[in-house]
């Protein structure tokens, strides 16, 4: 292939508990169950307003505090508990896929493998499967954002990637 320029960009990512909350917010409420009960929450507050019951309005609330607070705790937790996130992750995205290695211990993932890739504010995600994920948080890529966002581009079908910079 003529012309082609193949590249690679490596990076480490030192992940932080806010990194995976944000992940798992975006994750919860980008599916149906999320969406479901964020909308029922409201719902409830706007009935309150209607004239319902101070019952609704209590309701409702908790509805709506309740997901986020129990997912702001399950990432502190799984912050804390799991030893893979105590040191920097180093990633290589080459044109077979993505490689991430921590100390001796080395993985691959296949581009034609991984599920989608998407971004939030604060992070690019790529998913490897419909609820494991690889996150690369937007500090950590500083001038190389670009760069993964143009590989990650590249290399998956473009109904697999929504990513906005």
């Amino acid at each position: 292939m003529k012309g082609m320029v193949f590249m690679e960009v490596e990076f480490d990512v030192q992940m932080k508990s806010g990194d995976l909350y944000d992940y798992m917010l975006h994750h919860t409420y980008s599916s149906a169950s999320g969406l479901i009960g964020a909308v029922a929450g409201a719902l409830m507050v706007v009935a309150f307003f209607s004239g319902a019951g101070v019952l609704c309005l209590i309701a409702g609330l908790v509805i709506l505090l309740y997901l986020p607070a129990s997912l702001f705790m399950k990432s502190k937790q799984q912050f804390l508990t799991n030893p893979v996130f105590k040191k920097p992750l180093h990633y290589k995205l080459t044109e077979e896929g993505i490689e991430v290695s921590q100390g001796e211990e080395v993985q691959s993932l296949k581009w034609e493998d991984l599920y989608k890739a998407i971004s939030t504010t604060k992070s690019l995600i790529v998913y490897t499967s419909r609820v494991n994920a690889t996150i690369f948080p937007r500090r950590d890529l500083g001038e190389k954002a670009p760069a993964v966002i143009e590989i990650i581009s590249t290399h998956m079908p473009p109904k697999k990637v929504k990513i906005r910079f």
